[in-house]
């Protein structure tokens, strides 16, 4: 009963807004796949993951490999995936998209998997994911207002889709864009992804929100868009502002050399993307807070012991997001239930993403946080027409993987995005 006879990888594209970044913009489709493992009595589990051409070809590669395979030998699972997915020798490194990174690729493939595993396993037990994970420590997991600057809209898409958050590129926008989405969701702490203008300007947007939102938490990541002289220089400006500021400057060393001057919490879902990077990042005292993220730091059950690890070297922990649909975010957030020591509200793209491959449709917020369900598995089943569509989109949208460097050399011909930016 819990043997499988079959695995599906399908890629998908959904919207994605023309959200900006250090690197570039984001381009007009996201790419995701959607992972189904089927067992011999016909019940089957989900996951998500990335959608580019490599991680596609390196999934592919695994599901040939998994029939006859029991669920509940993730040590098999394991065992496979590292005969058959391509793996160069594990290194640290600083990625705006760590899952692309050479580095994660066989916690990224294993995780990809185990999440569909666990999904099985619990609706084979009658379970939660979350109660295999060691049961719940917190009823909802909270999650943070994720504010992008962003243009109006995608000026060389050729279907004229126009995203309903409009465009946000002053202060008074960013406000704006933090009032419709905390309305919307209630979200109870702020953060503003950064590294897009100088920072001078992204500063002047956190003192707009701190006079707007004066109770809600605030971050800044500029995705290691600033020198460390820039960090330094930036600081007095930052006292007293920030619940922690994320990934400032480049680097392991970039980040040390800050935190010898810092006055809050440094966080990173850049310089540290795996357990490969603790040694390192522990001895040169680069960090205070990891996100992170089961997508590419190996699965859920990596996630826990992640966390486990921050309580022993006294880290905080929250978790990163990339553009994602809600079986990511209930993998999320049945992860985060389950660990005690969360110490910050984590981050989501979700509110930026219209469509949804999910029975139901979108995912409910309350006060910021998401339910943890009390049923078999993840607590979500495919809506297969939904599915056919997204696929669909895949098969004409023209992307294959994520680029967003070359998306915004169409806006800027001279465009490198490099960094740092300041």
């Amino acid at each position: 009963m819990s043997r499988i006879v079959s695995v599906v990888v399908t890629p998908i594209a959904f919207r994605d807004p023309p959200l900006l970044n250090v690197s570039g913009i984001h381009e007009p489709w996201a790419l995701r796949s959607i992972i189904e493992v089927v067992t011999e009595d016909g019940r089957y589990g989900l996951s998500e993951s990335y959608g580019d051409e490599q991680t596609l070809s390196q999934l592919q590669k695994v599901a040939f490999r998994l029939e006859g395979v029991d669920v509940f030998h993730l040590n098999e699972l394991k065992a496979i995936i590292e005969q058959c997915a391509d793996s160069e020798p594990q290194q640290g490194g600083i990625e705006l998209a760590p899952g692309t990174n050479q580095a994660t690729t066989l916690p990224r493939i294993f995780a990809a998997f185990e999440v569909a595993f666990l999904d099985l396993m619990g609706k084979i037990t009658g379970r939660s994911v979350c109660d295999l994970l060691g049961g719940k420590v917190r009823d909802a997991v909270p999650y943070s207002a994720y504010l992008f600057y962003k243009y109006g809209r995608h000026q060389f898409s050729q279907d004229g889709w126009v995203d309903a958050w409009g465009e946000v590129l002053t202060p008074e926008d960013v406000v704006r864009s933090a009032r419709q989405m905390i309305d919307r969701y209630g979200f109870q702490s702020i953060k503003l992804k950064g590294g897009v203008f100088e920072p001078e300007r992204e500063l002047a947007a956190i003192r707009a929100l701190r006079e707007a939102f004066p109770e809600h938490p605030l971050r800044i990541d500029p995705n290691g868009g600033w020198t460390p002289e820039t960090t330094k220089r930036l600081m007095p400006q930052i006292e007293g502002l920030l619940q922690y500021l994320e990934d400032p400057a480049p680097g392991k060393d970039g980040m040390a050399e800050v935190h010898r001057s810092a006055t809050m919490p440094l966080a990173t879902n850049m310089c540290v993307i795996g357990f490969f990077d603790f040694p390192e990042a522990i001895t040169k005292q680069s960090v205070d807070v990891i996100l992170s993220d089961h997508h590419y730091w190996g699965g859920l059950q990596a996630t826990r012991d992640l966390a486990r690890i921050c309580e022993t070297w006294g880290l905080g922990l929250s978790m990163h997001s990339n553009s994602h649909l809600g079986i990511s975010l209930m993998a999320m957030t049945h992860a985060a239930a389950a660990i005690g020591n969360l110490s910050y509200a984590c981050d989501t793209h979700y509110p930026w993403q219209e469509e949804e491959v999910i029975v139901g449709g979108k995912i409910a917020f309350e006060d910021g946080s998401v339910r943890v369900p009390d049923v078999p598995g993840l607590g979500v089943e495919l809506d297969r027409d939904a599915l056919k569509q997204l696929a669909h989109n895949y098969q004409e949208c023209g992307i294959r993987s994520r680029h967003d460097v070359k998306e915004m050399q169409k806006y800027d011909s001279t465009w490198t995005g490099k960094v740092p930016r300041f």
